[in-house]
């Protein structure tokens, strides 16, 4: 992928959809909404995650226009992530940044004609109770809405309560 990307659709620069962190401390889960600069800046999103500072593992959940999902897990050696579909970075600019950082070789020409495929790190959530085999099933799952993916997620972490909660405070 170039570093030259071309600009997403103008629709896509304020997206719909919801940022949630989640911060796991003391044997807790904790949620939170994100602010929605998460929605369309990887580099907002990243910012922060980080400004969480727990002692415990913290990623963002991130459903951007129900289309797709970024998982962001700062980490002091880089940020880990995963973009359930690549073909997003077509329309969207926090997909695309996505790509960027994770240094994909994917031109848009490549995605243009493609079926959805995830990209990224399926291990990510794998250390804090999320084998990458299953995230990888739930990625796969094309019959999920993209909202249903991040609850199955939760729901297999066991945070899923705490999820809704702050789903239904945004009114999602």
């Amino acid at each position: 992928m170039g570093a030259q990307r071309a600009p997403a659709r103008e629709a896509a620069e304020h997206p719909e959809g919801f940022g949630v962190a989640v911060v796991r401390e003391d044997g807790k889960w904790r949620c939170t909404p994100m602010r929605r600069a998460a929605l369309s800046s990887l580099s907002a999103a990243e910012t922060e995650l980080r400004e969480l500072r727990s002692a415990g593992a913290v990623f963002g959940l991130i459903d951007v226009d129900d289309e797709f999902f970024v998982i962001v897990r700062p980490a002091p050696a880089g940020t880990r992530l995963l973009l359930s579909d690549a073909t997003a970075a077509l329309d969207y600019d926090i997909a695309a940044e996505v790509l960027d950082k994770l240094d994909a070789d994917i031109d848009d020409e490549d995605l243009e004609d493609q079926d959805p495929f995830e990209e990224g790190d399926l291990g990510v959530l794998s250390d804090i109770g999320l084998p990458e085999g299953v995230l990888g099933v739930i990625v796969a799952d094309i019959d999920m809405e993209i909202d249903e993916q991040i609850s199955a997620i939760a729901e297999r972490m066991g945070f899923d309560s705490e999820l809704s909660a702050v789903l239904d405070k945004i009114g999602r």
